[in-house]
Formats: structure tokens, sequence, C-alpha cells
């Protein structure tokens, strides 16, 4: 066991904190897949338990992969992976999957195992690496915006263009996170004025078109309108059964919690083991549990920070914050959901919900960010060993 962590580069504040919030989430995923379990299956929960546990192992075994490729190598895998990524966002969006009605064509099955996976969530860390990249290149350079359109801006937008039909909160995340990135880089603020307007633009004539055709995302525009709607308007209707449910499991769980596994929503909640696995947490534990998860998410994101300072090359500096920031930033915008701050999104809470492509990714942007932090290491240590050695007389003389 000890040679296995002696193997675990980088900060090792990050390895515990994500070993801890994916040990923690067996409980609530136990918990709360009872209601599925009923519907769907025979009534154990055994199953998904399992599930969940191969979904963790195989997300820290790419953790662990990832952490050991030196951090360079993911520049010119962003531009590999960059077409690919497209590639599947088009025969993701292709399938016209629908649900109850609405458009919802978000995954794709892995052929032979049968495993889906939401192709969304790879682009989203595909493409923050290519902005970083691209920042990393231009840095200290005096750029005009129209020399960065189509290197830079081309991209995000085909991603998001290629996202928004299907999901509409992740495509605000990763437009957030890219706008976050590139002024972290020193990108313009001009510019970047320029591209949110350009932003906003767009997504009126989305939503116009699809107002004016809705044969082609069916109810998909009139969900997003409804959500902020009941969002904003402050009363209870059909469309607030999910938000209603998550309040009354807060409001149950008080301080210390109703007891872990005795959580009486998770039977109405239906999507009680993934967006709305914190209304559990909270009912089951308590402020006490809910304040606990949101602690680690900001020790992570103390973390991250440390490491994309300590960064020996802007682009580490930029990779760090491009694939961690968005990780703590889901948290909070999952947990902000649970207590009615934001309208419905469907984003899940990293490490702990249940899916696998959110707990792959995750592992994924993690690794990423553990592999700066490895270098960082090792650098730390090639100059203690020179100092060593160019300085035996100054260490003798010292000892005397």
């Amino acid at each position: 066991m000890s040679s296995v962590f002696s193997n675990l580069k980088g900060d090792k504040v990050i390895w515990a904190t994500a070993g801890l919030l994916a040990l923690f989430s067996f409980l609530p995923v136990y918990s709360s897949s009872s209601n599925i379990a009923y519907l769907y299956g025979d009534g154990s929960t055994f199953n998904y338990l399992v599930v969940h546990f191969f979904h963790l192992l195989l997300g820290f075994c790419l953790l662990y992969a990832i952490h050991r490729i030196p951090y360079h190598y993911f520049k010119g895998l962003s531009i590999l992976m960059l077409p690919i990524v497209v590639v599947l966002l088009i025969y993701t969006i292709a399938q016209g999957t629908t649900i109850d009605g609405s458009y919802a064509s978000r995954w794709i099955q892995i052929p032979v195992v049968g495993v889906t996976f939401q192709s969304s969530t790879l682009a989203a860390v595909v493409l923050l690496i290519y902005v970083a990249r691209y920042l990393t290149r231009i840095a200290d350079k005096e750029v005009t915006f129209k020399e960065t359109i189509l290197p830079l801006w081309m991209p995000v937008f085909v991603v998001l263009a290629l996202i928004l039909p299907a999901n509409f909160s992740t495509t605000a995340i990763i437009f957030t996170m890219v706008i976050v990135l590139v002024f972290l880089g020193g990108y313009p603020l001009r510019y970047i004025g320029i591209v949110m307007g350009a932003g906003l633009i767009a997504l009126t004539f989305f939503i116009l078109v699809a107002k004016a055709f809705p044969g082609l995302m069916p109810n998909r525009v009139d969900t997003w309108t409804s959500r902020i709607e009941n969002f904003s308007n402050g009363e209870d209707t059909e469309a607030d059964y999910q938000i209603e449910k998550a309040k009354i499991a807060i409001a149950r769980g008080g301080v210390a919690g109703a007891g872990i596994g005795k959580s009486v929503q998770r039977n109405f909640l239906p999507q009680s083991s993934s967006d709305f696995i914190y209304a559990i947490i909270v009912e089951e534990m308590g402020l006490i549990g809910g304040f606990g998860v949101m602690l680690a998410y900001l020790m992570l994101l103390f973390r991250i920070v440390i490491v994309a300072t300590k960064a020996d090359t802007i682009f580490g500096k930029l990779v760090v914050m491009g694939v961690g920031l968005p990780i703590v930033f889901q948290a909070l915008v999952n947990m902000a959901v649970a207590v009615e701050l934001f309208p419905v999104t469907g984003q899940t809470l990293p490490l702990i919900s249940s899916g696998g492509t959110s707990i792959w990714m995750t592992c994924l942007a993690l690794g990423i960010v553990l592999s700066v932090s490895a270098k960082r290491e090792e650098i730390k240590e090639s100059e203690a060993r020179e100092h060593e050695e160019e300085n035996p007389l100054d260490i003798l003389s010292e000892a005397i």
C-alpha cells in the first residue's frame, strides 16, 4: 500500500479531497437510489452501488494515468481531440433523442460495452485546454480581435452551437468558463465585451429560430423559458415539483439531519441520486453535512488556485484554472439549484452524484491539475539535488 501512495504525485490535499468525496458519495448514492430501484428494478439498491463503485474505480484509474503524463503533452492532444469531439457532438445531436416530448439528445452509447456517454462533458475539457494553449501562444503579444476569430473563437462557438440545442446549462457554464479563462489569460477586455455581445446575439437568434420552427427541437426552448419564469415569479406550480421536494428535504434535515438512510424525499425526487443529491445529503446529514460538502469543494478550489500560482509555465497556470474551476463552479451551481438560488439546470455534483460521464471527466480534469502540480514537485526536487551537488563544502562548513 505504501508503494501505491508513493507513486501518487502532485498536490496531496487534492488527492485526499477527491478521495474523501468519492468515499463519502457511497452513502447518499446508496440511500437515494431506492426510488429508482423500486421504479425500474427489483427494489435492491445494491446493484446501483456496485455500478457507482465501478464508475469511481475507472475514474480514479483515469486520474492516476493522466497525472503521470507530462502536462505539456496536452497542448498537442487538444488540437488532435478538438475535431474528434466536434464529430462526437454532431453524432450526438443527429440522434434526435426525445424524452417526454422534449428534445434531449445528450448521450451516445459506446458500442460493445453498452455504456452511455455524455459527449458535451468531454468537449468542455478539450475546449478549455485548447483555449489555454492558444492564450499561451499569444501571451505578451499585441493581437487584434480579427486575428483571434478563426483560431480562438471559431472553435469555441462551433462547440457551443453543437451543445446548445440539447443542453443550455452546460453551454452557459462552458461559455462562462471560457470568458473567465481568457480574462485570466490577459485577453483584452474590449474584445471580451465583443464576444459576450456576439454570444448574446447568437443565443437570441437561436431562440427565434427554435420558436419559428418548433419541429426542429420539440419543446426545448419552452423548457428553458418555463424554468426561468417559474424561478423568477416565486409561485409554486407543477413545473416546480423537484425544487419543492428538494426544499422540503432540506427543511426536514435541520441542523443534524434525519439520519443516514432515513430520507423521505428520495422517494419523490426523480433525480435524487444525481441532480438533487445535495438535497438528500442535507435531509439525512443536516446543515453539518451540507456545509461539510461545501467546504470540501472550497478546499479543492483553494488548492487548484495554489497549484496554478506555482505552475512553472503560463500554459500550466491557464490549463489548471481552465479545467479546475469548472469542477467547483458546477458543484456550486448544483447546490444553488437545490436551495433555489438558481433555476433547475441538470448539473450533477462532481464525484458524488451517480453517473459515469460526470465522474470520469471530473477525474480527467483533476488528473491534468495534478500533472501540473507533479511537474512543480519534480523541479523543486531537481533544484534541491543540484544545490547539494554544487555546494558540498558550504554544507560541510555549515555543519562544522
